[in-house]
């Protein structure tokens, strides 16, 4: 098994590698093409701004590499974000997995959004019951097609999208103790 995390200069890669290093896994840190798809598994982490991160993305061609991959694939928090069609952060196009918008919160909400929600994880292929998950975000995602759980902050937003080999969660799994740690083992056994 090889788990490759998505570099791209706005990925929250040190928590990730360090919660996926307490389950005795050691990820690689990379934007190689080759190397992204040869993983078995592939993490897509994010903490930042979605326009800079898909220059990035798109100077490197990884935007196409991650519309190719078919192994199991896991987008966190601006992973999510970025994985959906556009985002008003920036004005940016993004990968385009999800067919969603993502959006600022509204007028009013606190921003950003940050502490633990809980998120019913059935049918979400991450697990099963509500777990609390710690959240921390000024941008949300459309409820749409590809959601499968939904959290509630001024509104729904989706907490965990799905289509096919590609799962992404809004909020953070590698900050969120005992029940982010089984999320991130199911995920690399699946």
């Amino acid at each position: 098994m090889t788990i490759a995390i998505i570099k791209y200069n706005a990925g929250n890669t040190a928590s990730v590698t360090n919660a996926l290093l307490r389950l005795g896994i050691t990820p690689q840190i990379t934007d190689d093409p080759a190397e992204i798809r040869a993983a078995s598994h592939v993490i897509f982490p994010g903490v930042g701004h979605a326009l800079p991160a898909m220059a990035y993305l798109r100077e490197r061609g990884l935007d196409q590499v991650i519309r190719s991959l078919t192994q199991p694939f896991l987008g966190i928090c601006l992973g999510l974000q970025l994985l959906c069609e556009a985002s008003e952060e920036g004005e940016t196009a993004c990968v385009g997995i999800f067919k969603s918008r993502v959006r600022r919160f509204p007028p009013g909400q606190k921003v950003p959004h940050m502490g633990w929600n809980t998120v019913p994880l059935a049918g979400t292929g991450l697990g099963e019951g509500t777990p609390r998950f710690y959240f921390l975000h000024a941008y949300r995602a459309d409820v749409g097609a590809d959601t499968v759980a939904e959290c509630d902050y001024g509104g729904a937003f989706s907490a965990v999208m799905r289509k096919g080999n590609f799962l992404a969660a809004q909020f953070h799994p590698e900050k969120s103790g005992k029940a982010g740690a089984a999320l991130l083992r199911r995920f690399v056994t699946s």
